[in-house]
C-alpha cells in the first residue's frame, strides 16, 4: 500500500518517558464504520463538559451521535481497535439544524466531542489520556465478518456494551475528510485534528445500512439508553482500507 498520504508530516517523540511513541500518530492500514443516529438534545447535553460544547441537532430537539468501530491492523503505535462514541458538536458558536450536518457533509469536515472511547491496548489507552484527554479505557473490541454484515462487539470484563452492525456495501475510492475531535484535559478544552484517506470507501443515507444493538448491566449502556437514541441511523458509512493521521492536540485557551 503507497504512503504518500503521509509525505511531508514530520513526526517526534511523545513527551511522556512511560509513554513510548511518537507524534503524530500514523494509522497505515485500518477498517472502519460508523453509524450517525439522532438523540434527544436535553438529555445529550448534560454530558457535555464545556458551555461551548453544543450538540449539532438534525431539527431542533433531536442532535447526532456517532458510534464508530476501528480495527487498526497496521499503526505507528502498533495494532490495536477502538470504539468511539461521539457527540457532534459546535465549540463556541451556534449550529443550524439540519443546514450545518449538509455543510459538512459538503466539505468532508465533521467536529466531534468524544464522549466514550474504548480501546485494547494500554499503549493507545495511556497515549490518549496523557496527551489528549480522550476518555479511554481497556475494553474487548472483537470484529466479525459475515456475508453481508461487519460485526462489532464491545465489551468490558464480562459485561456487553453494544454490537454495531454494518452491511459490507461495494466500495469506491473516496475524498479526503477531516476530523477534529474535542475533548478535556487538565478541566482545559482541546481539540485534535485527524486527517483521514478513505483507500475505499461508501456512504448510504437511512437506516437499512447499520443496526445497533445496546447491552445491559454497564453505566455506558444505562447512558445510552437514557438519551433516546433513533432506532435507525441517519447515515452510515463503510470502508474496509483507509488510512489516516491523528495530530497532537491544541489547547483551546490559547486560541
Amino acid at each position: 500500500m503507497k504512503n504518500d498520504f503521509f509525505k511531508g508530516v514530520v513526526q517526534w517523540e511523545m513527551p511522556f518517558k512511560k509513554i513510548p511513541g511518537i507524534v503524530p500518530i500514523f494509522y497505515y492500514d485500518n477498517t472502519s464504520m460508523t453509524a450517525v443516529f439522532t438523540a434527544s438534545t436535553r438529555k445529550v447535553r448534560k454530558y457535555l463538559p464545556h458551555p461551548d460544547m453544543r450538540p449539532v441537532e438534525v431539527y431542533p430537539g433531536r442532535c447526532a451521535i456517532g458510534f464508530t468501530a476501528f480495527e487498526y491492523r497496521k499503526s505507528s503505535i502498533k495494532p490495536y481497535n477502538e470504539f468511539a462514541i461521539s457527540v457532534l458538536i459546535t465549540f463556541g458558536k451556534r449550529s443550524i439544524p439540519g443546514l450545518t450536518l449538509m455543510s459538512w457533509q459538503l466539505k468532508r469536515t465533521f467536529t466531534a466531542y468524544i464522549w466514550h472511547l474504548p480501546v485494547t491496548t494500554e499503549i493507545a489507552r495511556a497515549g490518549g489520556v496523557e496527551l489528549y484527554g480522550y476518555p479511554k479505557f481497556i475494553a474487548g473490541i472483537k470484529f466479525k465478518k459475515r456475508k453481508e454484515w461487519l460485526e462489532c462487539h464491545l465489551s468490558e470484563g464480562n459485561k456487553r456494551i453494544l454490537t454495531l452492525r454494518g452491511r459490507v456495501l461495494p466500495t469506491s475510492k473516496g475524498k479526503p475528510m477531516l476530523y477534529k475531535t474535542f475533548s478535556i484535559k487538565d478541566g482545559i478544552p482541546v481539540s485534535a485534528n485527524v486527517n483521514i484517506n478513505p483507500i475505499e470507501f461508501a456512504q448510504r443515507m437511512g437506516g437499512a445500512h447499520a443496526e445497533l444493538d445496546i447491552g445491559t448491566g454497564h453505566p455506558i449502556c444505562r447512558e445510552l439508553r437514557g438519551i433516546r437514541l433513533g432506532k435507525r441511523p441517519l447515515t452510515y458509512q463503510f470502508s474496509p482500507i483507509n488510512q489516516a493521521i491523528l495530530f497532537p492536540p491544541k489547547n483551546l485557551l490559547d486560541s
